[in-house]
């Protein structure tokens, strides 16, 4: 399966960050960079009850901008409103690809659903802290 088939999971990272109280205000960029580690199992196991490979976007800002990418995981960086990127890349997959996007955000999750994409809590990806499919918690 080729990157424009495979589900096209967008991460709002700020959102995802924020929904575990564990020190990520502390050092925000750390804190992106444990989530973006925390989510390349999902490239190809996929997210819960929707089966792998995914194309898996983490979008930073802020302070988190600059983690740099890696392997199953695409790092984008928004040079303004993080809302802003994500609504835009889900405007880009189009009415023809899946897109699910992970975040708690009343407002973005009406912006990206206009454009045909589904939505799902940042439990999806940290059901308990940091963990991903095949990772213990972290303390």
């Amino acid at each position: 399966m080729s990157e424009d088939t495979a589900v096209l999971v967008i991460v709002d990272g700020a959102n995802v960050v924020g929904s575990v109280p564990d020190g990520w205000w502390r050092d925000r960029r750390g804190a992106a960079e444990r989530l973006r580690d925390s989510l390349v199992p999902y490239a190809a196991a996929g997210l819960p009850g929707l089966p792998g490979p995914a194309e898996i976007v983490l979008v930073v800002e802020g302070a988190a901008r600059g983690v740099a990418s890696v392997a199953g995981v695409r790092v984008e960086s928004a040079p303004g409103s993080g809302d802003d990127l994500i609504a835009g890349l889900a405007a880009a997959a189009g009415p023809d690809r899946e897109c699910v996007v992970v975040t708690a955000d009343r407002g973005l999750r009406q912006r990206v659903e206009a454009y045909g994409a589904r939505c799902v809590g940042p439990r999806t990806v940290r059901p308990q802290g940091l963990s991903g499919p095949d990772q213990p918690d972290t303390p």
